[in-house]
């Protein structure tokens, strides 16, 4: 068990460092790296229930899973109010946490990326640079199966406000993903500018494309009793693809990441 706990923390330090990231844009794609995971999954293996308390806040966990420790050298801003990032997630210099937000272990959430209040960045998600997670949002863990790939939010993404990302959604891109917005690998998004849906891929992924700009919608069941009561499902839809007149209402001020 000593060898295996040595790994897990030499691991989880290359992960803050950014030096070892759980999944990684290829030629071909994104990859996952199974042995990351496995590697994370030993510290809850190994680890034993501490009270890890700090001050008025109440805190039990794993002894092997404490909360990161930031100084002003890393460069990240953690406004007071109760966030926590936990060990082995990289937050890179520049980005901005609002009060109170959660990342995970295994996370990466590249720079100038700001996290808003009440939003979540789950386990070995991968976030990029200069994206906006708005107040409430949620990027869902993907840790098990070690296979499988995490949620994936690429560079100039803007995801507004009560919004899911989930079951390993791939957001590629300039995406624009309006307020309430939820998105699975078991839903299909509506492209209304084709006249299409996208749905999931053979891997169980779901693609956001490139500067699509989704809003939340519904489309109605057409059979059975559902049909004849008028009932709707909800269907995110892609209502056009990002522009000028997109560009100016989610630009990102840069002295906020100065």
């Amino acid at each position: 068990m000593e060898k295996e706990l040595e790994r897990f923390y030499e691991v989880c330090r290359a992960l803050e460092r950014g030096e070892v990231r759980v999944a990684e844009k290829t030629a071909d794609g994104w990859k996952v790296n199974p042995w990351v995971k496995e590697v994370i999954l030993s510290g809850f293996r190994y680890g034993r229930l501490k009270d890890m308390s700090q001050g008025s806040f109440p805190f039990f966990d794993k002894d092997t899973l404490p909360v990161r420790r930031f100084s002003a050298e890393d460069g990240v801003r953690i406004v007071p109010g109760g966030s926590a990032v936990r060990c082995g997630a990289y937050l890179a210099p520049s980005v901005i946490m609002m009060p109170p937000a959660y990342v995970n272990i295994g996370a990466y959430v590249d720079s100038d990326t700001m996290i808003d209040s009440h939003a979540l960045v789950g386990s070995c998600a991968q976030v990029g640079r200069h994206v906006h997670l708005s107040a409430a949002s949620q990027l869902g863990g993907v840790l098990e199966p070690v296979g499988a790939l995490p949620v994936i939010v690429e560079d100039n993404v803007f995801i507004g406000g009560n919004c899911g990302i989930y079951e390993g959604t791939i957001v590629r891109e300039n995406a624009v993903i309006g307020t309430g917005v939820v998105i699975n690998s078991s839903t299909a998004i509506f492209d209304a500018t084709t006249g299409e849906y996208i749905r999931a891929n053979a891997a169980g992924q779901m693609i956001v494309p490139p500067g699509a700009v989704v809003v939340a919608g519904s489309r109605p069941v057409t059979k059975g009793p559902g049909a004849e009561k008028g009932i709707h499902l909800y269907t995110p839809v892609i209502v056009k693809y990002r522009d000028g007149k997109t560009d100016s209402s989610v630009t990102l001020e840069s002295v906020l990441r100065d």
